[in-house]
């Protein structure tokens, strides 16, 4: 793979300026890694908005379906489903012009990859956003 990430200190500065996430496949299920580090980033101030199939509510907040669903920009994209679901989420992410496609550790795919840095974005692959943020302190 020849995905490379930002540096620690463009990440830093991401993550300074960033406030609405949207995180794909976020579980309802509070023992879940997505549950968990969404929590996390919600209690750190970031706007968490939970985009789930399911469109429950989730964290307090109102899940939508797609990306497509969210009113108003999104500094973020945090994926947390399978890789081989990154490029249509990342066709997605396009559709909405989000500034940053993140997925999460354990995740990445080069055709998305690729996609996406070919249309000039920003995009973090296997790391995970909580870990990153709390380096930053």
């Amino acid at each position: 793979m020849t995905i490379e990430n930002p540096t620690r200190d463009e990440i830093r500065e991401i993550l300074k300026k960033a406030k609405r996430i949207a995180v794909v496949g976020l579980s309802d299920n509070p023992e879940r890694t997505s549950y968990m580090v969404s929590k996390a980033m919600q209690d750190a101030g970031y706007e968490i908005i939970p985009v789930n199939p399911k469109g429950v509510e989730i964290l307090g907040v109102q899940a939508v379906k797609s990306l497509k669903e969210i009113e108003g920009h999104i500094d973020i994209v945090n994926v947390f489903r399978r890789s081989e679901h990154l490029p249509e989420v990342a066709k997605e992410f396009v559709e909405i012009d989000a500034d940053i496609f993140w997925a999460q550790q354990g995740l990445e795919n080069e055709e998305a990859y690729q996609f996406l840095k070919e249309k000039g974005y920003t995009v973090i692959m296997d790391r995970c956003i909580k870990v990153e943020h709390a380096m930053t302190k």
